[in-house]
């Protein structure tokens, strides 16, 4: 199964919050990553709205296309909204007020109970539950006892290793993570500072079925569009699986 691709428009949304009004369009965006080629998108509903705000979320479902991705936090309101919304899935993840972007992954250790009890009301919304988890093995052998069936692994730290010895134990652990999940029969999917450059590593040390990568792909659309920026993210996705 070669792996695919989930197009993260968030930034596309900050774009437009930097001076309000309506463009550019993360709908829009959506749409042009899906027609060249993405297998779906993932939009971070987040608490303080910062970047995509609820009638994007609407106005990105109503597209029909793909598999909608609702990254949110383990909050009463934002399970209401998605089992409102029905997006294909959800990814629980972290959230601080404060951060940039998501820093870590959710600590199941602290929150796995939570997520044990909302866990059944997405499956019976038919939404397939995700947990955000960096690669820690303790971490990790927790996501199917809590209900989930994908786990995308935090690759934040690899992404951001420069020395060559940072960049080989990163793998190392993303690696044995996965093993531990596909052991369990729980889907592996990665995300976090991706790019063109790093993604080939990445994929020979685990077959992923997804990676979700935003932040790359907006930027490198601003200088070559969003279809383009795409295509060339998928070429290199598929030359290293």
């Amino acid at each position: 199964m070669s792996c695919e691709l989930s197009v993260n428009v968030d930034h596309v949304a900050t774009l437009r919050q930097a001076r309000g009004g309506v463009e550019p369009d993360p709908a829009r965006a959506a749409e042009l990553a899906l027609d060249a080629g993405a297998a779906g998108v993932t939009v971070h509903l987040r608490e303080d709205r910062r970047h995509i705000q609820d009638h994007d979320l609407h106005k990105i479902r109503a597209l029909r296309r793909g598999e909608l991705n609702l990254e949110m936090a383990l909050t009463a309101e934002l399970v209401e909204i998605a089992l409102g919304v029905r997006p294909e899935r959800v990814t629980l993840v972290p959230e601080r007020r404060e951060e940039l972007t998501t820093e870590g992954g959710l600590d199941l250790k602290r929150h796995g109970a939570e997520v044990k009890r909302v866990a059944p009301r997405f499956e019976a919304a038919g939404i397939k539950l995700s947990l955000f988890l960096d690669p820690d093995e303790a971490t990790v052998v927790l996501a199917r006892e809590c209900g989930a069936v994908i786990v995308e692994i935090h690759t934040g730290a690899y992404s951001n290793a420069t020395a060559p010895e940072a960049v080989d134990r990163e793998l190392a652990r993303i690696e044995r993570a996965a093993r531990l999940l596909r052991d369990a029969g729980v889907a592996t999917h990665a995300g976090h500072g991706l790019n063109v450059t790093n993604v080939g590593a990445l994929l020979g040390r685990h077959p992923f079925r997804e990676l979700s990568i935003g932040h790359h792909i907006v930027s490198r659309a601003v200088e070559v569009g969003m279809g383009a920026a795409v295509r060339e993210m998928l070429a290199a996705i598929r030359a290293a699986s």
